[in-house]
């Protein structure tokens, strides 16, 4: 059934905003401190090159240009810059200057992708952002404008990065992780001198630091960006964008049960309108046709003339 396929799709997908969900805590109670170039290399390079070594195929031909703008945008660009607002402002702030993203991919999604924009959409992306707000400012937040222009950047890297991964899809006979380590490779091998140059090596790395190191490159990297470039590939472009309001759902559950953060009406109602924003952009499916599928064509003259006889 096209609709179990596309739920379960959906379902899955998700699976990696809610790991991403998890930066924020893994960045303020594992990581060393100040260190987002380092955070963001140690996320991308060691994942992708274990992918390289499994799949053993380099991109060829156009594909070596693609996987590096893809890697940059997708990548190294987008990590960087949410980690630098991961460290400039609460999780929750950051995560709502994030949520501007899917509005970015509606508007490139029609001037790339030629995709219509319905009011559905429109409401689906006005209700995310409502929702994070609910969800992330508290009257103790603080804004820090480092913080924000990182988030505002990232989310655009990341929904430029999403739209143009869905335009240009994956090469013939190219597996789906050897995909996902193309791009971590070259958003890693990016980040790398610029970590070197403008933050250089700790002087000492704890145990702590290492988990969550390990836990960011194998779980956050690896794994997330796997499951959320099939998503790519199987939905549309605004509906993966969207699922990624499932981040801030993440953090403020990870918050409530670790940090004892307290939850308010104003951030339930949050979560719950979050919740009816990700179901509006679920794509929908008509009988007997997918959910992109172009109307049936007209009958042909032939079948019209055989009728009447």
């Amino acid at each position: 059934m096209k609709g179990d396929r596309i739920a379960a799709d959906s379902a899955l997908t998700a699976l990696a905003p809610l790991v991403w969900g998890s930066t924020y805590l893994v960045t303020t109670e594992l990581l060393p401190s100040d260190r987002p170039l380092l955070a963001a290399t140690l996320r991308a390079l060691p994942a992708g090159l274990i992918l390289l070594a499994i799949g053993r195929t380099l991109p060829r031909g156009n594909w070596w240009w693609r996987a590096t703008v893809l890697g940059t945008l997708n990548i190294g660009a987008f990590l960087y810059l949410l980690f630098v607002a991961a460290y400039h402002l609460p999780g929750g702030v950051a995560a709502l200057v994030m949520a501007v993203q899917p509005t970015v991919v509606l508007v490139l999604s029609a001037l790339l992708l030629k995709e219509r924009i319905t009011l559905t959409h429109a409401a689906a992306c006005a209700l995310g952002v409502a929702g994070v707000g609910l969800l992330a400012l508290t009257p103790g937040a603080g804004l820090d404008a480092v913080g924000v222009g990182a988030g505002l950047l990232g989310a655009v890297s990341m929904a430029t990065g999403v739209v143009l991964t869905k335009r240009w899809g994956r090469p013939p006979g190219v597996g789906l992780l050897t995909f996902t380590g193309w791009q971590l490779t070259a958003g890693g091998v990016l980040l790398l001198p610029v970590m070197l140059l403008g933050e250089g090596l700790p002087g000492s790395v704890s145990g702590r630091n290492v988990a969550g190191f390990a836990y960011l490159g194998l779980v956050g990297a690896l794994l997330a960006y796997a499951v959320w470039f099939r998503g790519v590939e199987r939905l549309p472009a605004l509906t993966v964008s969207v699922l990624g309001f499932a981040s801030p759902l993440a953090a403020m559950a990870l918050g409530y049960a670790f940090l004892d953060e307290t939850l308010s009406p104003a951030q339930l109602a949050g979560a719950l309108t979050v919740v009816v924003a990700v179901f509006l952009a679920l794509p929908r499916t008509r009988r007997g046709r997918g959910p992109d599928s172009p109307p049936p064509p007209p009958p042909s003259r032939r079948k019209l003339f055989s009728r009447a006889s």
